[in-house]
């Protein structure tokens, strides 16, 4: 039997890193999108570098999209690559449509006349509920996104649908909630929270500056949410899936559990600014994922306490050392949890 191949956009970043790990565990041959002109962060991947192919491309362009395609020839597209940061979306609400929304597009257009049988998975959002008109929200809730960011996910979503009854592909959309890790950037509000609580309990840093602190969201582990994606391209028909925990926190809450973990009192450190808030805030998302859950089997294994301690306590042993918090090192238990590599600057495991 041949190796199965497998494309990955976005497999710099955090969920791209995990698919990765888990893909390369399948048995496949994993192939990652990565652009030419970029000066690209490896570190989540490096140590995977050994085992992947890395084939360059664009999605501002479309010719090497199909380039990618024909040299990769996988039987699994996953597009894992945005624009997926709220705030810079306001900044550069164009940037991010092209990117995010039209990059799509070009994808799945490239996808029809180079590997028209191969199978797509499209990373939409919870941002996409935005101002949501239920809760929790599901498969069927309408949406109403309330950033540039959630509009062009929104768009992405729509036309994988439309290739999918137009054309026939094989084309799928996980709409996720948010997830999380010791290897998320630190310019999210979760990772933001437990890298600067870890800087200040080793007296690196004296506070944090922080938005609405009321916001409630269904906060889940990237890792978990991977295995999500892959089970949707193993189905007999494509179809759409929210991938949630059904349970939400506040930020208020995050702060207070990752500052706990620290040693420390979170209201002693933490200060809120009004400027951190979105032009239009989403203050509630949480999901039901009901149909995952009897479809795909799919259930998440990493609890919100369990997350957000392991990920100070990673912040905590990586805090002086220059970019991420060793996000290269993080891998997966067999039970889905961050475990320590072999290297000194793995991240801690979690408490038992």
């Amino acid at each position: 039997m041949n190796q199965r191949r497998a494309l990955i956009t976005g497999i710099t970043g955090q969920d791209g890193s995990y698919l990765a790990e888990l893909l390369l565990a399948e048995g496949y041959e994993v192939f990652g999108l990565v652009r030419r002109s970029s000066s690209a962060n490896l570190a989540r991947i490096q140590h995977l570098l050994p085992r992947l192919h890395l084939v360059q491309g664009d999605l501002l362009d479309q010719s090497s999209l199909m380039r990618a395609l024909s040299e990769s020839r996988p039987q699994e597209i996953y597009n894992l690559a945005a624009q997926s940061f709220v705030p810079t979306s306001f900044d550069e609400p164009v940037h991010t449509a092209e990117i995010t929304g039209i990059g799509v597009t070009r994808l799945l257009e490239s996808m029809r006349h180079v590997a028209p049988k191969a199978r797509f998975y499209q990373a939409s959002t919870s941002e996409m509920f935005g101002h949501a008109h239920e809760t929790p929200q599901r498969e069927t809730t309408p949406f109403h996104p309330r950033s540039p960011y959630g509009v062009a996910k929104v768009y992405a979503h729509w036309i994988t649908v439309n290739f999918r009854e137009s054309y026939g592909l094989f084309a799928t959309s996980g709409i996720l909630f948010n997830h999380e890790s010791p290897r998320r950037g630190t310019e999210f509000v979760t990772r933001k929270i437990t890298r600067a609580a870890a800087r200040i309990a080793l007296g690196l840093e004296r506070e944090l500056v922080l938005g609405n602190l009321d916001a409630r969201r269904d906060w889940g582990f990237a890792g978990d949410y991977v295995r999500a994606m892959w089970s949707m391209l193993q189905q007999k028909e494509p179809d759409d899936y929210v991938i949630a925990t059904g349970v939400m926190h506040s930020v208020r809450e995050v702060c207070a559990l990752a500052f706990e973990e620290a040693g420390l009192d979170w209201q002693e450190h933490v200060r809120v600014d009004a400027a951190f808030e979105r032009p239009a805030e989403v203050h509630v998302l949480c999901g039901d994922a009901s149909k995952a859950r009897a479809k795909l089997g799919w259930e998440p294994q990493v609890g919100f306490e369990e997350l957000i301690r392991t990920m100070v306590r990673a912040d905590l042993e990586a805090a002086g050392e220059p970019g991420d918090a060793r996000p290269s090192s993080t891998r997966l238990s067999s039970r889905g949890l961050p475990s320590p590599s072999p290297s000194p600057s793995g991240t801690l495991p979690p408490r038992a």
